[in-house]
């Protein structure tokens, strides 16, 4: 991982993109440095160190046009054995059609389906950027995945998202027999501020209650804007991969008002909403010095409290993104296995040995 650039990061997908656009700016190999990194886990030394060293970030409109503008790491090469089809949801009157990318699809069987939302802390990533990792992920599972390529802040506020990820779902719903979809398997999932929508979506669905998800499959979500604004995580957490600054900007942008302050809509933060009963199971897994570990483990609590299976895993010593920038080490196959099973028990399916 020495010397880790940009296109290398790129090759794991949006969420190793994001960890190193928003990686902690300007340290260098300091002791300030080197006692952070006696927090990682000593296999994530090498990455850390990269992400270390990224150029640093202007949390600005301006600066997030500009990486945006940049178009990010390249994306990984797509799987030649594993369809994709992009089509258009209609979202609601007055709203744009939302882009869907169904990967997987066999009609005339009856399989598992993932509705699949990205991760970018709102601002940054798309759908089209993580197809091949989802190509990757519905070969491995034998199942359909639809990802969202919903809209971004602060063009749109979470009230377009929740309505573009929902579209998306109510399509794979209607669809279900044209895509070999069985409707009672499936599940939301995201990973970073994919995890927002994942869990939004989830919230959702019931309170709509015109379609039942069968999981929850939450990847170190982001479900609480008061974290880096009302609430400060000790120095070493949140130091790699995303930080409170980058934090309270993605919020920011996704809610229309400064994060933190009494008046933030519960409706646009999974961590605010007082209600969590009736939601189906749920699978959380976040890193150690991760930022969103605190949030995400109060999540979990809360959500068990409500009645909801609830199955948390935390890996001391992990940041934001590490499975993507370090996919071969044994931390990061650690997690994984742990996401693959979390989706095999959704299914319905045994997990693998």
């Amino acid at each position: 991982m020495e010397g880790l650039s940009r296109r290398d990061l790129g090759r794991f997908g949006a969420a190793a993109a994001v960890t190193a656009m928003m990686a902690r700016t300007g340290l260098a190999q300091t002791p300030a440095a080197d006692g952070l990194l006696s927090h990682v886990d000593p296999e994530l030394h090498p990455a850390a160190t990269a992400v270390m060293k990224m150029p640093p970030i202007q949390w600005t409109n301006e600066g997030i046009k500009a990486m945006r503008a940049g178009g990010g790491p390249p994306s990984p090469p797509r799987l030649a054995d594993v369809p994709v089809e992009e089509v258009k949801a209609p979202v609601g009157p007055g709203q744009p059609d939302v882009t869907l990318f169904v990967i997987n699809a066999k009609p005339g069987t009856i399989r598992p389906a993932i509705l699949h939302t990205h991760g970018g802390g709102h601002i940054l990533g798309s759908a089209r950027s993580e197809v091949a990792y989802e190509q990757a992920l519905a070969r491995e599972l034998d199942c359909v995945i639809v990802t969202v390529e919903y809209r971004l802040a602060p063009q749109t506020t979470y009230k377009g998202s929740i309505e573009d990820n929902y579209a998306g779902l109510k399509w794979l719903y209607a669809n279900a027999d044209k895509l070999g979809v069985d409707r009672k398997r499936i599940v939301s999932m995201g990973e970073s501020a994919g995890g927002t929508h994942a869990a939004l979506l989830a919230l959702t669905a019931r309170d709509r209650r015109e379609i039942p998800l069968a999981a929850q499959i939450l990847i170190y979500p982001m479900l609480d804007d008061r974290t880096g604004s009302t609430v400060q995580p000790p120095p070493f957490i949140g130091s790699f991969g995303w930080t409170a600054a980058a934090n309270r900007f993605g919020w920011a942008s996704f809610l229309g008002m400064a994060p933190g302050g009494p008046k933030v809509p519960a409706a646009g933060v999974p961590a605010r909403r007082t209600d969590l009963a009736g939601l189906p199971p749920a699978f959380i897994a976040v890193g150690g010095i991760d930022l969103f570990v605190s949030e995400d483990i109060n999540y979990a609590r809360r959500l068990t409290e409500a009645g909801v299976p609830t199955e948390l895993l935390v890996l001391p010593g992990a940041f934001h993104g590490f499975d993507r920038v370090a996919p071969n080490t044994r931390i990061a196959k650690t997690f994984t296995k742990a996401k693959l099973d979390a989706l095999r028990k959704a299914f319905g399916e045994v997990p693998a040995l």
